[in-house]
């Protein structure tokens, strides 16, 4: 049996690989392939292993390279990059690898972006290296102090609850919207809002809902305008949920004190003002990048490589 994976892992998720005694096609960097690279080495392959960062588009789903394609084992908990139905369509089986550590080093994550926003971290870093820290003034690099603020989370899943923990640990107020209410995290002291209350109310706003095709820019000019001009938004879910135009055109004029984000609408592509603009700070997707999550996905794909392997119910599959 040949397997294709097209990116580094951890040893230790790459040594489990070999342990099965597979024929192993390994890419050992962290450079994506390109499309045309990755269906050039499908021929022959009957187990394709991805990162969320790789597009398994229809067009290599049903190239004819694909022929042989039975399984495709997606590296981390989220598939929108692969198209489900597509593969449905060609009889090839979908896993992903969900992690129960992601959650909490997202949130842990998103909590790391919420203050290196409020405090000016990114900043103030840059000007001590650029030889302009002159000891302490009164008035350098004023931030803002989490206690008493309000967080507005907009979608309350395992994330979401888990930064809910954190927030409410240093004294914040939390109000969130989700499609249902979630009367665990309202016993902690949450509150929920309709989402237009919670963009409105929030001193900070942070994004944790699933990507959609019917979500995409669910956050856009008109959610900026509504929003206190001294908030701060936080995106670590889904890059294509914000308008990324209109989220620069809130930070040049105002409407919100600064952006943090961890995903990008065009990734990985980021938007050319936002490397400009100094009231954001950008992290390259680093959201569940911890050797606790990371290991957890890795397991999870080698165990559906061995479901796949001795014909069992894959544990994983999503289509």
């Amino acid at each position: 049996m040949k397997v294709f994976v097209t990116s580094r892992l951890p040893e230790q998720i790459l040594n489990r690989i070999y342990d099965l005694g597979v024929e192993l096609d390994y890419e050992d960097s962290n450079i994506p392939l390109p499309t045309e690279k990755i269906i050039e080495r499908l021929s022959g392959v009957e187990v394709l292993i991805c990162p969320l960062s790789d597009k398994i588009t229809r067009e290599v789903i049903e190239n004819t390279n694909s022929k042989d394609l039975k399984l495709i084992a997606n590296y981390g908990a989220g598939f929108d990059n692969v198209d489900i139905v597509a593969a449905k369509e060609n009889g090839i089986a979908v896993t992903n690898a969900p992690a129960p550590s992601s959650a909490v080093s997202t949130a842990e994550l998103t909590f790391a972006l919420m203050l290196a926003s409020a405090r000016k971290l990114v900043q103030g870093e840059k000007d001590l290296r650029s030889g302009n820290f002159f000891g302490w003034r009164p008035t350098y690099f004023l931030g803002d102090q989490l206690k008493g603020k309000t967080l507005g989370i907009i979608g309350m899943g395992n994330i979401g609850k888990n930064l809910a923990k954190r927030a409410l640990a240093f004294d914040m107020n939390v109000i969130y919207y989700s499609r249902n209410r979630k009367e665990d995290v309202e016993s902690l002291g949450a509150e929920y809002l309709s989402k237009e209350e919670v963009i409105k109310n929030s001193d900070f706003l942070s994004l944790h809902t699933a990507f959609a095709p019917e979500l995409r820019h669910m956050i856009g000019e008109s959610e900026f305008k509504k929003m206190k001009p001294t908030s701060h938004f936080i995106n670590a879910a889904r890059g294509p949920l914000v308008d990324e135009q209109a989220l620069v055109k809130a930070l040049k004029d105002g409407e919100i004190r600064s952006a943090a984000l961890d995903v990008y609408e065009f990734e990985p592509r980021v938007t050319d003002e936002l490397l400009e603009l100094e009231n954001v700070v950008l992290a390259p997707h680093l959201g569940n990048a911890t050797e606790e999550a990371r290991f957890e996905m890795g397991n999870a794909v080698v165990d559906n490589l061995e479901d796949f392997i001795a014909n069992r119910n894959l544990r994983n599959r999503v289509n």
